[in-house]
């Protein structure tokens, strides 16, 4: 379970209440108001930004360089919101920037304090140029991140980005790790997607990849039961397809 804003996965949630019921509506509600996630860096704190950090929101490779030479503690410096100049630099899609810090030394799998590395960062905005330079650096696409335990291909099949999934699942992304709600990324593709023609290809990809469509939510029902509940006729057919109960 992912955002880019608390607005999106809230208004998502809100029309699963009716088909959940109250109580597991209220189980599912809770975590999402816990955090603000994936919350890149404003213009003021950029603005405010020394060292590392300033030079990562710019993309300055030389100042990266001489920067971490002369402190290499600094890498991994955090600010107010536990984000790393790599996260800076990844939420800008600085790809020059984030080569120079991983060859400087600075981790790769860093979670900032909303617990989201660089790759989920670059998985949830669809950045598919800035996950593949991620990926070739040998950041992981395995890290278990955010408030919900998940994934960045959790993340990625919610949202529908077709693209960063098939990526990240190329990069050995565990295709059923179970979240803290219960749900994998096949679950979340169908529960908070749209039904659409990504959250289709998404489904697919899925599919073809080998995920589960026997791991069920916290209530039991497979993804199966959950397309049926939202009348998703085209996730159904596919569903079936692979057999699917």
């Amino acid at each position: 379970m992912i955002a880019s804003t608390a607005a999106r996965p809230l208004a998502r949630r809100a029309r699963l209440g009716s088909a959940l019921g109250f109580a597991a509506w209220l189980a599912v509600l809770a975590p999402a108001t816990s955090a603000v996630a994936q919350v890149a860096p404003t213009a003021s704190e950029i603005a405010a930004y020394g060292g590392l950090h300033a030079a990562a929101a710019r993309g300055d490779v030389a100042a990266i360089a001489r920067l971490a030479a002369a402190d290499p503690a600094a890498l991994n410096a955090s600010d107010a919101r536990g984000r790393t100049p790599l996260h800076v630099a990844t939420f800008a899609r600085k790809a020059g920037a984030i080569v120079a810090l991983a060859r400087a030394g600075a981790a790769l799998e860093a979670l900032d304090d909303d617990r989201y590395d660089a790759v989920t960062i670059a998985a949830v905005a669809g950045d598919e140029a800035t996950l593949d330079v991620l990926l070739a650096l040998g950041a992981s696409a395995r890290q278990v991140t955010s408030r919900y335990d998940g994934t960045a291909l959790i993340a990625a099949s919610h949202l529908g980005h077709v693209g960063v999934v098939h990526r990240l699942i190329a990069a050995g992304a565990p295709l059923d790790h179970v979240n803290n709600l219960h749900w994998t990324a096949l679950i979340e593709a169908v529960v908070l997607g749209d039904g659409g023609v990504r959250h289709q290809a998404t489904v697919r990809a899925l599919l073809e990849a080998g995920a589960s469509t026997k791991v069920a939510d916290r209530s039991g029902r497979t993804p199966l039961e959950l397309a049926r509940d939202k009348g998703y006729r085209h996730i159904i057919d596919q569903l079936e397809r692979a057999g699917a109960r």
